[in-house]
């Protein structure tokens, strides 16, 4: 079944001959998938059969009957399923051990219509539509409506269960409030309206939205079955919604640019898989799903749960043989300037030490047994270089070090020096990232793919310890995220360079050990 292209960036997410795949039919409407991150099969909801169901590769079984004909589901920081439930008009949250919370169900003291689709925003609040599709038949029970308009709602962090939600938008602004997902920096909300047959995007400032405005309209065809339902926000901001004849794929700035052909009428979507990059689709009798090209917008849950035993940051030294854990699920490994022209013979730095404080730390060598040990664990492999176009046009000349690397036509495009060193090349499945400062975060997508890879354990090698690696561990310990440094997968200029800033700076903003170390702690 072909896709249609509608503008070259469409070919960046997904190809246009991508085979779709029937996982499961014989359904009654399917709706709500999501994603479990870390025991990896997905739920979804079959709402007039009133029946939740999972799929993994053994196949699809049921795992609750009834199931209050559940409808939109995630899930929040803590791994507690989340659902809007069209028999209770209720939002509510099942922990891991089954234990049902309503988490609200009215609003001014009348009965909400029926909650249909929510999301988690990172400081833990919970934003939900509520149209009045619960009180139809088939889709929900019959029943009379009590607050006779559909809003969007908030539950704000901290919210106790049972307390009324926030409304956050006028109460007469949708026909049909639907599908709705934040963007990857969550600043801008889109909530869709079936009804109206539209998208509307708002700013986001704190619990409150302004400046709405349509994003979309006319999303419509009187020749295709499909309406605007489920809705998600790629890694990179593209908007993703259910439409006439299967999924129409938006760029941030409202282009249209292509559109996904789904054998059925489509309800809803979710990205999965071991690397976030199988599109599930919930579409009427059937779930189906899509290999794409680029993951989803990096959701609280998607970052695997810590464990009892993974270490914090600042935790200190591992050493060389202690029992600190890292969870594979939440780890990522950066290979940071490994070129040529940083730390090989005959490149444009080679006068300065480099080189062969690179051979005495084995840094190449060790760098390259933690890539075989994270891609054998399925850890991401992202690769940072410094590449800059000739003649450094674009760089800012703020600092001898970037004076230095114009003066020496260092790591420029498409040369040798720029190109990684023998040993440490790409491989399938591994991210490239480019920059052209010291901080593998400064000015780059780093933090899109760490979000799209539900990753926050950063594990840090590569040259030069001193300058690359210790500024992406302090901007990444102050961004949040757990640093770890494999002292002897790095390099400089000179050991005392290197056991200087090992032995102080980097002590306290990362978990400072060994290649042997971690791959100990990562079940290697």
């Amino acid at each position: 079944m072909a896709h249609e292209a509608l503008d070259p960036g469409f070919r960046r997410l997904i190809d246009e001959h991508a085979p779709v795949r029937q996982l499961g039919h014989g359904f009654t409407f399917t709706e709500g998938p999501v994603w479990h991150p870390v025991d990896h099969y997905l739920l979804f909801s079959d709402m007039p059969a009133d029946v939740r169901r999972r799929w993994d590769p053994a196949g699809v079984r049921e795992v609750a009957r009834p199931s209050a004909k559940g409808n939109g589901m995630t899930y929040d920081a803590d791994l507690n399923l989340l659902v809007c439930e069209h028999a209770t008009s209720s939002v509510a949250r099942f922990r891991p051990d089954g234990t049902r919370e309503v988490l609200a169900s009215h609003f001014e003291g009348r009965e909400l219509n029926s909650p249909n689709d929510l999301c988690v925003k990172a400081d833990g609040s919970v934003w939900f539509t509520d149209p009045w599709y619960g009180r139809m038949p088939v889709f929900g029970v019959e029943r009379r409506r009590e607050l006779g308009w559909q809003g969007v709602f908030r539950l704000p962090p901290g919210h106790r269960p049972g307390a009324e939600p926030e409304l956050v938008v006028d109460r007469y602004l949708f026909g049909m409030p639907n599908g709705l997902c934040f963007s990857p920096d969550e600043r801008l909300l889109y909530v869709n309206d079936t009804e109206q047959a539209n998208i509307r995007v708002f700013e986001v400032e704190g619990g409150r939205l302004r400046n709405g405005r349509v994003f979309a309209s006319g999303i419509r065809d009187p020749l295709k079955p499909g309406v605007p339902d489920g809705m998600k926000c790629d890694a990179e901001g593209n908007l993703w919604v259910t439409a006439p004849g299967g999924l129409w794929v938006y760029a941030p700035g409202g282009r249209l640019l292509g559109k996904v052909a789904i054998p059925e009428l489509a309800a809803n979507l979710h990205w999965g898989g071991a690397e976030w990059r199988t599109l599930f689709v919930c579409a009427t009798t059937s779930l189906y799903a899509i290999e794409v090209k680029v993951g989803p917008r990096g959701e609280p849950f998607m970052r695997a749960r810590p464990r009892a035993d993974a270490p914090a940051a600042g935790a200190g030294s591992a050493g060389g043989g202690g029992a600190a854990r890292l969870d594979p699920g939440r780890a990522a490994l950066i290979i940071q300037d490994m070129q040529n022209d940083v730390v090989a013979e005959g490149g444009a730095f080679a006068d300065s030490g480099s080189p062969r404080h690179c051979r005495e730390q084995d840094a190449i060598a060790h760098a390259r047994a933690l890539a075989d040990c994270a891609r054998a664990r399925g850890i991401p492999v992202i690769h940072v270089w410094f590449v800059v176009p000739p003649g450094a046009r674009g760089m800012t000349l703020n600092a001898p070090l970037f004076e230095n690397v114009l003066e020496s036509k260092a790591m420029v495009r498409g040369t040798w020096g720029a190109a990684p060193v023998a040993g440490l090349e790409p491989q399938p499945g591994d991210h490239v990232v480019e920059k052209m400062r010291m901080s593998a975060w400064e000015g780059t997508n780093l933090e899109t793919v760490l979000r799209a890879e539900g990753r926050d354990i950063v594990i840090v090698t590569g040259a030069w310890t001193n300058m690359s690696i210790e500024h992406t561990a302090r901007t990444g310990a102050d961004k949040g995220y757990v640093m770890v440094v494999p002292e002897d997968a790095c390099s400089t200029m000179n050991a005392d360079w290197h056991r200087a800033s090992i032995d102080y700076a980097l002590q306290n903003v990362a978990l400072v050990t060994t290649t042997a170390a971690t791959i100990a702690a990562l079940g290697g």
